[in-house]
């Protein structure tokens, strides 16, 4: 039994108390290890099949919560269906993470899922304090052995573990920060909880020259080299450096607030002027930042580079020919319009894209080089070089010379096309200004960070994106999310079809005035159905 963990030991036996309809506390429980048997045996047992009865999860959980508690990690192990990858993770829980006298509460079971509560004491060279949590498990059937099992996830022991974390205690590895916005208001992930990962990642980055001390923390140690600790618990507190980011209190509550309302969502909100960030949120059972890193098909808001393309390789301009036909073939593969979209042979650029008809679009695929939208991408719209440095880690974008029926795919945002909404709203505060700015969450001064730089778009062509969004919002297919938010406007709706999905991911972005800002829903249908009330909510926030 490992030093330092305490156990209760009741009549020289270990018990397992459980409650008639469902578990009692276990304090300190169960003979850890097999059953016995009863007589002779005229062979193997049969492997069970079929789901674990609850007579089988009650007893799994009750050996796999005793061994745990008792700080037995290998023990603990046996009891889930990847005992290599639970046993380091359970270890590191009494070992390194110096979680002792540990009591765990279970809930009553549903099927084969039993919630459950986790306290302990995290006792550290003299400084002892409490921490409790909840999460839950699943018991599953051995899918060799018959036996019911744990199905073995990181998230078992604590909810913010995942592949390859184990917990650490001891002197944090950089000091903590007290992260405040442009106007000095300050920004905590109690009140701002998508900020949670992003306040890590720059306290990891910009802790040791923002003035402060490290403290003694429990902390997630992450398996990735170049993801920052994720605090849980702090037994001494160090001093804290200022880090000053360009975010906005009011613009971030209110993307917060509008990520809630739909599953698997993120948005960014950027001030086209400067680039500042001026919101990051996101909405996710994982805790991704997808709004910075997501790689995602962007749908039909890749028309506006698609469209910034088409006119500067001068094969079209906004009110040059663009038709509109039902269908469209490339290289054997036929694509669609959205149901309900009229044909039109006589429409114009400008035309198309208010309407975001497909087809137009993809019947420029005979006229584009292979490599003329990856290089409007790169450089005009500063995407795909993997050269941004907003302060924490970020994805570019990647924009590919794909061949094949990919060149039409790409015009339309679908084929090998990968962008987050960070990429999306700046490509909108290009197509507003006419300059790149590169996104930045922290000053460039705070590091001396090099920005990426890219040529930017032509007055002219920077004009007509200005006029065709315009028309988006103001009478095409964005008018409807973006009625009443003023003059100075403009918009692009997107839906991108996914393999396996019962609805396409929503895109839409926009900007109103100094801001823009971009949305993407996974799974959550066409772009005014989820995105674009995102990006509503965080422009009307902005005025």
């Amino acid at each position: 039994m490992r030093k330092g963990v305490k156990v209760t030991v009741i009549g020289s036996v270990f018990a397992v108390m459980v409650s008639g309809a469902g578990y009692g506390a276990y304090n300190l429980v169960s003979a850890l290890g097999g059953s016995s048997g009863v007589g002779g045996s005229s062979g193997p047992a049969p492997v069970k099949t079929g789901p674990p009865s609850a007579a089988e999860v009650k007893e799994t959980t009750g050996k796999f919560f005793a061994a745990w508690q008792s700080g037995e990690s290998a023990t603990a192990a046996t009891y889930t269906n990847n005992d290599a990858a639970a046993d380091p993770v359970l270890e590191s829980f009494s070992g390194s993470g110096h979680l002792t006298e540990v009591r765990i509460t279970p809930g009553a079971a549903t099927g084969a899922t039993v919630p459950f509560g986790v306290r302990a004491t995290v006792s550290y060279k003299g400084i002892d304090k409490p921490l409790s949590y909840k999460s839950r498990l699943t018991v599953v059937r051995g899918k060799t052995t018959g036996r019911a099992l744990v199905d073995w996830e990181p998230s078992v022991v604590h909810p913010e573990l995942k592949a390859g974390d184990t917990f650490v205690t001891g002197e944090s590895e950089s000091p903590a920060i007290e992260a405040v916005d442009r106007n000095g208001s300050e920004l905590t992930k109690e009140k701002y909880p998508s900020l949670g990962p992003i306040l890590d990642e720059l306290r990891a980055k910009y802790g040791a020259v923002a003035g402060g001390t490290p403290g003694i923390e429990l902390s997630i140690k992450h398996e990735a080299a170049d993801s920052a600790d994720t605090t849980l618990l702090t037994l001494e507190k160090g001093k804290a450096g200022t880090v000053r980011t360009t975010l906005s209190a009011g613009v971030q509550a209110a993307a917060e607030k509008a990520v809630t309302k739909y599953a698997e969502s993120s948005v960014v909100a950027l001030q086209p002027s400067t680039g500042q960030v001026l919101a990051i949120a996101n909405h996710r059972d994982d805790g991704f930042n997808a709004a910075f890193l997501g790689k995602l098909a962007p749908g039909s808001t890749m028309k506006i580079i698609s469209a910034a393309t088409l006119i500067d390789t001068g094969l079209t301009t906004m009110t040059g020919p663009a038709p509109c036909p039902t269908t469209a073939v490339w290289q054997e593969q036929t694509f669609h319009n959205l149901t309900g979209l009229k044909p039109d042979e006589g429409a114009t650029l400008a035309d198309s894209f208010a309407r975001s008809c497909n087809t137009a679009f993809v019947k420029f695929a005979d006229s584009v080089e292979v490599d003329s939208l990856t290089k409007e991408a790169e450089d005009r719209f500063g995407l795909g070089r993997d050269n941004w440095k907003t302060g924490i880690p970020s994805f570019d974008g990647s924009v590919p010379a794909s061949g094949g029926p990919d060149t039409a795919a790409n015009l339309i945002g679908q084929g090998q096309v990968q962008l987050s909404p960070l990429n999306m709203a700046s490509v909108t505060a290009t197509a507003k200004t006419g300059t790149f700015r590169q996104p930045v969450l922290v000053a460039r001064s705070l590091d001396d960070r090099r920005l990426a730089t890219a040529q930017g778009l032509s007055a002219n062509t920077s004009a007509q994106l200005r006029a065709m969004m315009y028309r988006t919002a103001t009478s095409g297919t964005a008018a409807g999310v973006m009625a009443g938010l003023g003059p100075d406007i403009g918009a692009k709706t997107g839906s991108a079809e996914v393999d396996g999905q019962a609805k396409s991911n929503s895109w839409f972005t926009g900007y109103r005035g100094d801001v823009s800002a971009a949305a993407m829903t996974q799974d959550g249908g066409h772009g005014i159905d989820a995105a674009g009330p995102i990006v509503r909510a965080v422009l009307a926030a902005s005025g």
